[in-house]
Formats: structure tokens, sequence, C-alpha cells
């Protein structure tokens, strides 16, 4: 492999790692390198690689070893975690039914405000509260969803207690 697409297929890892992470203000935020350095990691032209210590910030944030990963590629190996499967099933799985919960919150505190036909502000700031449980929420599903995206996806079962 030239020297040249072996660059590209790292700096497309590195972008991958840090949408995965939820962006360059957040992986700046992560690895402790500043938002303009990460955003050169993420400029596809740029010719900053992200040093081992971001790549390791960063991949065990989000638990994926998206550069690692590419670099083992590249020098002809495969990495391989046996537990990744389940991890992946159960962290959609609980971060779904989370969610769920939280919009739950959120329709029954509607539901309390609006009944008399007025919102006061006390039942504003709860439903914003829930409403930002629920973006929190909706961070976290994502974040298990690009998981399983990145592993090729998982079963999508149940197992039931005592088997």
């Amino acid at each position: 492999m030239s020297s040249e697409a072996w660059f590209h297929r790292v700096k497309a890892a590195q972008r991958d790692l840090i949408k995965i992470v939820g962006g360059i203000d957040r992986a700046a935020e992560i690895s402790s390198v500043s938002a303009s350095h990460i955003g050169r990691m993420n400029n596809a032209r740029d010719t900053d690689l992200m040093p081992l210590s971001v790549v390791y910030a960063l991949e065990s944030e989000c638990g994926l070893p998206v550069v690692t990963q590419a670099m083992a590629e590249l020098s002809g190996r495969r990495l391989s975690d046996p537990d990744a499967e389940h991890k992946a099933n159960v962290d959609v799985l609980t971060s779904y039914s989370e969610l769920m919960q939280k919009a739950a919150s959120l329709m029954a505190a509607g539901a309390t405000a609006m009944a008399d036909g007025v919102v006061t502000p006390a039942e504003a700031h709860s439903m914003d509260r829930e409403a930002a449980s629920i973006e929190r929420g909706i961070s976290r599903f994502r974040q298990a969803l690009a998981v399983v995206k990145a592993t090729g996806g998982v079963k999508a079962g149940l197992k039931v207690v005592g088997e």
C-alpha cells in the first residue's frame, strides 16, 4: 500500500473517531487538545495525525478502537473482541430503554402541566429539565448505535432470566 493510501486511511479513521465521540469540540474536551488542533486532525487535507495519547483517550471514551483497527488492517492484522457484540447489544437496549423512560417522564410532566390549560414557569422548568434529559439520552443512544454500525450489527434479542 502506498504511503498516500495509508495516510488517507488513517485520516479517515481519525475523522470517524472524532465523529463517534461527538465532534471536534467534544474530542478536544476528552483529549485535552485544542479544538483547532483536533480540527486539523479532522481535515482530510491537513497532514496532522493524532498522537497516540489522543487516539487512546478518544478510543477509550467511545469504547471503539477505530484508529487502532485501521492501523492493524494496514499491517495486515485484525483486532478481535469477543465481548463486543454482547456489550453493544446491552448498550443499545439499555440506552433505548432509558430514553423511552425519559420520554415518558416528559409526557407525564407535560400532561400534568397542560391539564388545566395553563403552563406555569415552574411547570415549564420541569418540562425543560425532562427535555434536557432526553437530549442527553439521545446522545447516549446514538453513541450505542454508532458502536453497532461500526462493529457490523448485533442480534436484537433479550435473554430470559434464569437461562
